[in-house]
């Protein structure tokens, strides 16, 4: 028999499905704030897997892999515990803002304490209340403002039970990342809890690929850990590939971009990616790739500085592969290309 699991002072039972409001520091106009909670308890033991979305309040696309996770038939048969929140910034995910009123990066502040400033308290809260009763765990994430990820996910795939997450949720890249002092990750690795962070689309935007891509790939988690039936339907063989590492180009000058190459495009060392002219036209800088790779990163806004991080370029052992791998993800995720009906309409 699956044990019961008691958040925020409401206890889960085995079979059982609960809403949650964790209580957070109000806002100055009198109003409350909690952190939205649904928790899934199977009546069979198994791992306890959480999703976060909104970690930074503008990258939205999570929340919306989270809906549509919860509304997936195949948790009626669940193992285990699914712990969702789909937004762990509320005060961030309320002005439409990457961080805290305080303008602390949430994901900067872990692990945080019950009496630091408004991060520290979000984050000690999101560690003592989810985190710390799981075993598993997705962190979903989107680029910054204005700007555009592939797909990816990022993990320390030096350990084996990680990688072996990070490659069941079958998006097309997969990053080999260090860990960032302060953040959910570090925390989450120092209490034995196995993370991988999704990362595709743009903040303040929702991207049906990337949610599709996103919303698919926690299924086939929740599947690899046991916590879900296998599928009966026949998947691709084809594995991601790891990125060895990555590297930003930068704008040579100050001006307004032209963009030549999209996402997902393989370029070469000195390949031309765009062009940075002032507004007049009288001046032009090419932008020209420092490395041969794969674009898992671009900036979407054209007005640009000097030194600006303009594309992000992978590197990968065999990128030919990966440009196949890219082509069979884009047509197997894109809307326009479905045969019937899907279960979710696509966002348009």
């Amino acid at each position: 028999m699956h044990n019961s699991i008691t958040i925020g002072g409401t206890t889960i039972k085995p079979g059982q499905r609960s809403y949650i409001d964790l209580d957070m520091p109000g806002l100055y106009t009198h109003s409350g704030t909690t952190m939205p909670v649904h928790v899934i308890n199977g009546k069979k033991a198994g791992p306890v897997l959480f999703l976060s979305g909104a970690l930074h309040g503008d990258e939205i696309n999570g929340v919306e892999i989270i809906r549509r996770v919860l509304n997936h038939r195949s948790l009626n048969r669940l193992a285990g515990t699914l712990i969702a929140v789909p937004v762990v910034n509320v005060y961030g995910f309320l002005y439409k803002s990457r961080y805290l009123p305080d303008r602390r990066d949430l994901n900067r502040s872990f692990p945080g304490s019950q009496q630091g400033s408004m991060a520290a308290r979000t984050a000690n809260l999101f560690l003592t209340e989810i985190v710390s009763k799981c075993t598993h765990g997705i962190d979903l994430h989107t680029g910054a403002i204005h700007r555009d990820n592939l797909p990816q996910i990022r993990a320390m795939l030096d350990d084996e039970e990680t990688r072996n997450m990070a490659e069941a949720f079958r998006a097309p890249v997969i990053l080999n990342t260090a860990i960032v002092d302060g953040s959910l990750r570090q925390e989450a690795e120092k209490m034995g809890i196995t993370v991988i962070v999704y990362e595709a689309g743009e903040a303040l935007r929702f991207d049906e690929v990337a949610i599709r891509a996103g919303t698919r790939g926690v299924i086939a988690v929740l599947r690899h850990l046991g916590m879900l039936p296998k599928s009966r339907r026949k998947t691709s063989a084809a594995k991601p590939l790891v990125g060895k590492s990555s590297t930003w180009v930068r704008a040579p000058k100050s001006g307004i971009m032209r963009f030549i190459k999209p996402l997902g495009t393989r370029v070469g060392k000195e390949e031309l990616l765009g062009i940075v002219s002032d507004p007049f036209g009288e001046t032009e800088a090419q932008v020209l790739s420092t490395t041969e790779g794969i674009i898992i990163g671009r900036t979407n806004l054209p007005l640009v500085n000097e030194g600006e991080a303009l594309f992000n370029v992978a590197r990968f052992k065999n990128a030919d592969a990966l440009v196949d791998t890219l082509e069979d993800f884009q047509q197997e995720m894109d809307p326009t290309t479905d045969d019937k009906p899907p279960a979710e309409p696509p966002i348009v």
